[in-house]
């Protein structure tokens, strides 16, 4: 039978035609407004009305973290760097123009827990709106109450600058439809309300598998390895499963102490962008919601993620040498010689896991680009060190730092610095 040319070019319109209604019922089955079950909402027991818990709410969610700018701590503007380009954290200050004063309540919901602004633009997922689709409505709008009480801030957010092909945002459909839960946060029967709190803490506003989970080529979450560790910017978010490479071995009181203050005893402090997590948001945390979190973290299925061999380890006695002086003249005078710290717990060093990785991702930041952390005691600080040391010598001193403490062998070469130097801390 002959088929003529326009039947085909018919039939293939048409195959093209039913493909895109496809994934529009799709999108708007996606994008359709949901209501999680009804869940006690983290922060209902807090005093107060609706700004004090949606203040509490957006500590939780760790908004200033990101959202901070220079002149205002929700002015946006700062730079995210993924592996797919460079975004810039908006402004959610009140501002009608260039924030989200204009904003109504549902188009607050939509750009929270779907990823889509006002004007339709696909946000894109360095803002964690796949976490943030768990979260209630009445959640989501406490925080934009109390957001809606700062001080508006006129900032315009600097234009994405993304790889090919991830700078057409319409491709951003399609990534929903793979990474976007199209369902609320469900409390699970068979746990207490506790568990259950803490879950919600976790998956929904502390977002904590973003940092935690392993990403694919295209940046969505491996739910196979579920917070078994990866790298951010350049440091190593740890694994925070059960296995005995993660917190297996960490008692509930622990972790909730490390996440409530930054630090536990043996355990060491937090660093990096953890550090920024406690400071603008964990040490927040209400005594029952650290237990919360602490509890359902600790009931995570052990998971690793398989490394690749690490590189030869750099010897000799010159280096051990090396590492050791410089360790005594600018690293024992804060933390002793035997990293048990000096004056400030926040100095101690003894059972950190930066000092127990052999390969010293998360020390050469700290040595390279120093940090901060906000207790309840006030600021704590290390200086950085990039200007004062060269590549070699940095390694000879997180070698030695390694070795001494945890006693295995370090395996951090000249090489390692040099490329960890242009990494952003």
């Amino acid at each position: 039978m002959k088929i003529s040319k326009s039947f085909l070019l018919l039939f293939f319109k048409k195959e093209v035609l039913a493909f895109f209604l496809f994934v529009v019922v799709l999108t708007l089955r996606a994008r359709a407004d949901f209501e999680p079950p009804q869940l006690a909402a983290a922060g209902a027991h807090i005093d107060g009305d609706l700004v004090t818990r949606g203040a509490y709410l957006a500590h939780m969610a760790d908004c200033a973290a990101c959202h901070r700018g220079a002149g205002s701590a929700l002015s946006g503007g700062r730079p995210i760097t993924t592996p797919l380009g460079t975004v810039y954290a908006s402004n959610i200050t009140p501002d009608k123009d260039t924030g989200i004063g204009a904003y109504t309540d549902d188009e607050w919901v939509t750009a929270l827990r779907q990823g889509v602004a006002r004007d339709g633009t696909h946000l894109y997922p360095a803002m964690p709106y796949t976490s943030y689709r768990l979260m209630t409505r009445d959640d989501a709008l406490a925080i934009k109450a109390y957001l809606m009480t700062q001080p508006a801030v006129h900032a315009a957010t600097p234009d994405a600058q993304m790889r090919f092909p991830f700078n057409i945002r319409f491709l951003m459909v399609f990534w929903n439809l793979l990474n976007t839960p199209g369902h609320g946060f469900t409390p699970d029967a068979a746990r207490d309300a506790t568990w259950n709190r803490g879950a919600y803490l976790a998956e929904a506003l502390g977002h904590c598998q973003q940092c935690h989970t392993p990403r694919n080529f295209i940046q969505g979450l491996k739910s196979s390895q579920a917070y078994a560790g990866a790298v951010q910017q350049g440091w190593l978010a740890y694994n925070i499963t059960s296995d005995p490479a993660g917190l297996g071995a960490w008692p509930a009181r622990d972790v909730a102490a490390y996440l409530a203050t930054g630090r536990a005893d043996g355990h060491g402090v937090a660093a990096g962008p953890m550090a920024e997590a406690v400071s603008f948001s964990l040490r927040y945390l209400t005594p029952s919601d650290a237990a919360a979190l602490a509890s359902y973290v600790k009931s995570l299925p052990a998971r690793q993620v398989a490394e690749p061999a690490p590189p030869a380890p750099a010897s000799g006695e010159t280096e051990a040498g090396l590492g050791r002086n410089i360790f005594a003249g600018a690293c024992a005078s804060c933390h002793r010689n035997d990293g048990a710290g000096v004056e400030s717990a926040y100095a101690a060093l003894l059972g950190d896991p930066s000092v127990g990785d052999p390969d010293g991702r998360n020390l050469l930041q700290m040595l390279l680009h120093g940090g901060a952390i906000a207790t309840q005691q006030g600021a704590q600080a290390m200086p950085a060190f990039a200007q004062a040391y060269s590549d070699a010598e940095l390694a000879a001193v997180s070698n030695y730092t390694i070795g001494q403490l945890s006693h295995v062998q370090g395996q951090v070469s000249a090489e390692q610095v040099a490329q960890a130097r242009h990494t952003p801390g």
